[in-house]
């Protein structure tokens, strides 16, 4: 067994997750700040890697909190793609397991 595979327990797993879902809901919170006071700002891009990687549910929290990026498109569209390929991939693993 590769010794990286050795870390993936499901405690680390979810570890993992809880923080990349509170780095995208703290993305969301401080970009929405930055673009208040005419800051530099968080990119796009970056916002929705976070998604991408993990931190979709945070991602969503984030926007409805701090009501940023909630109309925004292609943002949201993309958001809302990377939500939907997320959840087909857990539906294909679930279907997998079962």
């Amino acid at each position: 067994m590769h010794p990286l595979l050795a870390l993936a327990t499901p405690g680390n797993i979810a570890t993992a997750l809880i923080a990349i879902n509170f780095l995208a809901f703290a993305a969301f919170g401080i970009d929405k700040a930055r673009a208040e006071t005419g800051a530099w700002r968080i990119s796009e891009s970056a916002l929705l890697n976070l998604a991408m990687i993990g931190g979709t549910p945070g991602a969503y929290a984030g926007r409805a909190l701090f009501r940023h990026k909630t109309h925004k498109q292609p943002f949201s569209g993309r958001l809302h793609a990377i939500a939907i390929i997320q959840i087909a991939i857990l539906g294909g693993l679930a279907a997998g397991l079962a």
